[in-house]
Order: C-alpha cells, then structure tokens, then sequence
C-alpha cells in the first residue's frame, strides 16, 4: 500500500524523465524527423524507440505537475492565490530568461543549417532582439519572431495552474468532490479507458480544426489532451485506493501498451489514406493513440510505485538539478550538433559527444554556477539556498513548501 505523504517514487519519476527527454532529443538527430538539424547518421530504429515515448511522455509530466498541485495546497496556508503567486515566480522568470537568453541558438542553427540565413551569430541576435519580422518556416516560432523552444512547458504549466487556481471552488464544492471521487473509484478495464475520453475528443475533433503546435492560441487540441492529464493527476494525487490500483494493473496496463503502439502506427497509416468523408478509421485511430497513451502513463506510474518508492541517496542533488537541466540541455545539444555534425564523426562517435557535452555542459553549468549564486537559482527556476534540511522537494517547474524527506510537494 502506498501512503500519500511519502512519494520517493514521483521525485525519482522526474528525474528519469528527464534523463529520457536528453535522450529523446539526441535522438532526434538520427530519426529523420523535422526537427532543428539533423545527422547523415539516420537508423529506423532510434525512430521506432523514440515514437512510443513521444506519445506519453508530456502526458505523464503534465499528470505529475497536476499532483503537485495538489501537494502545495495541501502544505501551503495561502490557497490558490498564494499557489499562483509561487507558481509565476518559479515559472515566468525562467521562461523569460530562457527565451531570450538560452533558446536564440536553436533558431539560430536551424536558420542556418536551412540555409534560410547567414552565418554570424551576433548580426542574428542583433535582428532577434529587435523582434525583426522573419518568413515563416525560417525557425520554430518565427512567425512569433521570439522562439520558446523546449520552454513552452513552462508557459503552458503556468496557463494550467491558473486555470486550475480559477475553478478550484468549484472543485472543492459537492459536485467537484463527486467527479473526485468517481475517478478514484475506477477499477480495472474502466480505469485505462475513462481517463483517455479527453485525448479522444481531442485527437479526433479538435487537432484536425486547430493545426497549431506549441503556439499556444491555436493549439486546442494539446490543451484539451494536456490539461486533462494536469487535472486528473490533482484530482487523484492523495487516493491510496487509485494508487493501488495503479500497481496491481502495471503489467497488465504496460502490456495494452506495448500491444497498441504497432496497432496505432497501422490504424494511423490507415487513416491517412482514408476516403473523405469515411470517419471511421480516422476514429478507430484517435481511439488506439489515446487509450495506447493513457495506458503508458498508467504502466509507468504503477511500475514506478512499484520500483522506486524508496530514499535514494541521489534524489535530492537530482531533484534541484531538474529545472536547470531541462532549461539548458536542448539549447547544449542543438550547438554542439551544429558543430560536430558536419565532421562526419562517425555513427556511433558523434552521438556518443553530443551526449556526453550535454551532460557535462548541464552538470558542470548546475553545480559550478548555478546552485550556488541566488540570482542563478532564481533565473533558473530553484528555490532560494535554505541551510540543509533532509528535503525531497517535488519541482515540477516550481514549488515553495519543502517537505520531511519523502514526501511530494509542490
């Protein structure tokens, strides 16, 4: 049985996180996908592993973020007000200064490397920061003229609290507390398909309407899928009884999951070619990709609880190291790539450098710097220095109440 107030296994679930997200978007490099830049060294395979976890993976981070939410409101004195207030400052000011100070070299290179600017670093900063007009398609985000890169997470994060800050009475009321407790009560079959009706109607009606990815206004259909997974990890954060359910069906929720992904590509491809007109099969594909998705979370979260519910020695360094990490590790990876690449390094010798510059670049970049000067650690999104305490902070992308070693909050 998991007990609520000691949570070892969300801590070290983010750190994992992460550390796949590196290798998520190293791996970018070799899967033939559009992305920033990409090597002369392409492998299927790295496409195929990569796939399945860019379905679930900002899904099971937005789940985590809603739990943490529920934590600070537990801990916090102030209400929802004070938990915004927490929020935007561990929030804003990183994605603030990252944007204009740690993204500019993702645009730059991928400008670049499409031949769709000039070289010079300097004479493209000098344009960026004078919000000069760019043609679409000249990087991500030009027709914004700012790129957030990897840090539009931390706007949408703080989009979500708000929202979640606004309907937070109506949650606390009976008819709230009535959904509250439905969802928990969920068991078996009906637990890995209910929570995936969200991420269905946005699969199916919303993302073909609002093409838009990562842009914020026209993006509905990520919200509707993401803000699903934010709320429903509040609203069942503390239920020992969901939690208990997670683990008992983790082998059978990670088998659903293996099993629907090579249904999902085919049903996908399927789609694609479909008549117009013929909803069917573009349905029977939303379906699979979302029910696939929720089972993912589903497997990860009760085999977590499952294997990492325990005080390891590293996850408190770890849990601190988190915001600073993501803020810089694609911006790393993106230059050092912009550089190695064309030395043609070989496929297995340039990988291995783009990833041990990147964690050298975050590591040396958090331990040296960082964590130990106060304006960093408030540019960074970390909380101010306090004398040492046996704290497991939960940070997904800012909290303020430190707990007793092994609890979640955030």
């Amino acid at each position: 049985m998991l007990s609520s107030d000691r949570r070892f296994d969300i801590d070290a679930l983010r750190v994992l996180l992460l550390g796949l997200l590196i290798l998520f978007h190293v791996g970018a490099l070799y899967t033939g996908w559009d992305w920033f830049l990409s090597s002369q060294y392409q492998s299927r395979w790295i496409a195929y592993l990569s796939a399945p976890l860019h379905l679930w993976r900002m899904s099971l981070l937005f789940f985590i973020s809603g739990l943490a939410i529920n934590f600070m409101r537990r801990d916090s004195n102030g209400g929802g007000c004070e938990i915004l207030r927490l929020r935007s400052t561990r929030l804003l000011i990183p994605l603030f200064f990252g944007t204009l100070f740690l993204v500019p070299i993702q645009p730059y290179c991928q400008a670049v490397w499409h031949h769709r600017i000039e070289p010079g670093f300097l004479r493209f900063l000098a344009d960026y920061y004078r919000l000069k007009p760019w043609a679409n398609g000249t990087f991500y985000g030009a027709e914004d003229r700012l790129a957030t890169g990897q840090l539009w997470y931390l706007l949408y994060l703080w989009l979500y609290t708000a929202a979640l800050v606004l309907i937070l009475p109506l949650l606390d009321g009976g008819s709230g507390q009535r959904m509250r407790h439905w969802l928990c009560s969920l068991r078996g079959a009906a637990l890995l398909l209910i929570p995936a009706l969200p991420k269905i109607f946005a699969l199916f009606v919303l993302s073909q309407r609002f093409a838009g990815r990562d842009m914020l206004v026209e993006d509905w259909s990520h919200h509707v899928s993401y803000f699903s997974f934010f709320l429903l990890g509040h609203l069942v954060a503390t239920d020992e009884g969901f939690w208990s359910e997670l683990v008992r069906l983790r082998t059978f929720a990670l088998a659903v999951a293996v099993i629907l992904w090579p249904v999902c590509v085919l049903a996908g491809k399927q789609a694609d070619h479909a008549l117009a007109g013929n909803a069917a099969v573009p349905l029977l594909a939303d379906i699979l990709a979302a029910v696939d998705t929720w089972a993912w979370v589903a497997a990860v979260l009760g085999w977590a609880a499952t294997l990492l519910n325990r005080p390891f020695k590293w996850l408190p360094y770890a849990s601190d190291a988190i915001i600073p990490w993501y803020m810089l590790h694609q911006s790393i990876i993106v230059g050092v790539a912009f550089v190695l690449v064309p030395m043609k390094l070989g496929p297995l010798l340039e990988p291995l450098l783009v990833i041990a510059a990147t964690v050298a670049g975050c590591g040396l970049s958090h331990e040296f710097f960082i964590r130990r000067h106060t304006l960093l650690r408030l540019l960074f999104g970390m909380k101010e220095r306090r004398a040492r305490s046996r704290v497991v902070p939960l940070i997904i992308a800012g909290s303020e109440s430190p707990q007793p070693a092994g609890t979640s909050a955030d």
